[in-house]
């Protein structure tokens, strides 16, 4: 069951009575302005809560172990979507969604989370692509791998802790630290998507974060979208941070957004494709503000997290030390 937290900030909480719906609250032309001020940000580490510097918030419990978090910056012109994920449950993991047959036409995340399997309690946008509808970098689902090039990755397998890695290529076999897929010969199990650029390794900045070449994208503020991960409370941080409305939902630079996921408790994190495409799916709703004037942006992957306790069928490992990211991953 999902449970909804509203409280202020500033420490005064609501009286009781009714809770008012989270979407019409949280989702009021993109701000909480029909809200009494919250605070829900208990459970968000104290450096990423001083970071955001939140004016209002709202929390919700979507599922065991996932939490959806939507923050209003009281100093900066940002609104941030949190989703944090607890990898110790069992019953919690995620999946890779993606166009049937590759490079037909795009799907939006909502349409694409609808295809995953049971239990989908939320979803983002995935890896950047091309203009034949194809991932710019490597996917598998169910290691089923498609794609060749060497962009950073995240990485998924039941039992296991998330990779935010550098791949290696050796013949058709895909390294990402110790695990390896196949091509040609699908494991059933490693759901995989890339990124660019990775922001955090070993919990510091990537090089510049591509601010000297690509200055436009990576040095002024867009809509974002990454994932980030905290080895020592096991958790996976998924943010969307809207953009594109000025003074309220700017979007974040990427250096923003690392020193966002070094706040968190972050030692990787990677970038997955922003702008229009930065789309957050909670319990079956849009919760994040797209900033297509149509709405959600038509995509060729999106991730899911899922409740599934078959997940707890598999025994519990822990992964070994990701492979160092590069400073720089060459375009494909």
């Amino acid at each position: 069951m999902r449970r909804r937290r509203w409280s202020d900030v500033a420490g005064a909480r609501r009286g009781p009575g009714p809770v008012p719906s989270l979407l019409a609250c949280a989702m009021v032309a993109g701000s909480f302005a029909a809200c009494d001020v919250p605070d829900p940000m208990d459970g968000v580490p104290e450096a990423a809560a001083r970071y955001l510097d939140a004016g209002r918030a709202v929390s919700e419990s979507v599922a065991t172990g996932v939490t959806y978090r939507a923050i209003q910056s009281a100093s900066q012109p940002w609104m941030v979507h949190l989703l944090e994920v607890d990898v110790s449950r069992c019953e919690v993991g995620f999946e890779v969604m993606g166009l049937e047959p590759l490079g037909s036409d795009r799907l939006t995340v909502p349409d694409l989370a609808r295809g995953a399997g049971p239990g989908v309690v939320a979803a983002v946008n995935g890896d950047f692509y091309t203009e034949e509808n194809l991932s710019l970098g490597v996917e598998a689902r169910g290691g089923i791998l498609r794609g060749r090039t060497s962009r950073p990755v995240f990485a998924w397998r039941p039992g296991e802790d998330p990779r935010l890695s550098e791949v290696a290529w050796q013949g058709d076999s895909l390294r990402i630290g110790d695990w390896s897929v196949v091509r040609g010969e699908p494991d059933g199990r490693t759901e995989l998507l890339a990124g660019f650029p990775a922001l955090l390794s070993g919990g510091e900045w990537v090089g510049d974060l591509e601010q000297a070449e690509r200055p436009a994208f990576a040095a002024a503020r867009h809509p974002r979208t990454a994932v980030g991960w905290d080895p020592d409370r096991r958790r996976l941080w998924v943010v969307v941070a809207d953009g594109r409305r000025e003074g309220v939902a700017e979007g974040m630079t990427l250096p923003e957004l690392a020193d966002l996921f070094r706040a968190l408790g972050a030692s990787e994190a990677l970038n997955l494709d922003g702008g229009g495409s930065s789309t957050m799916m909670v319990s079956g709703r849009v919760v994040s503000r797209p900033s297509d004037p149509a709405g959600p942006r038509p995509v060729v992957n999106a991730l899911t997290i899922r409740e599934d306790p078959t997940f707890c069928a598999v025994p519990a490992g822990r992964s070994a030390p990701a492979l160092p990211l590069p400073a720089h991953v060459p375009e494909p």
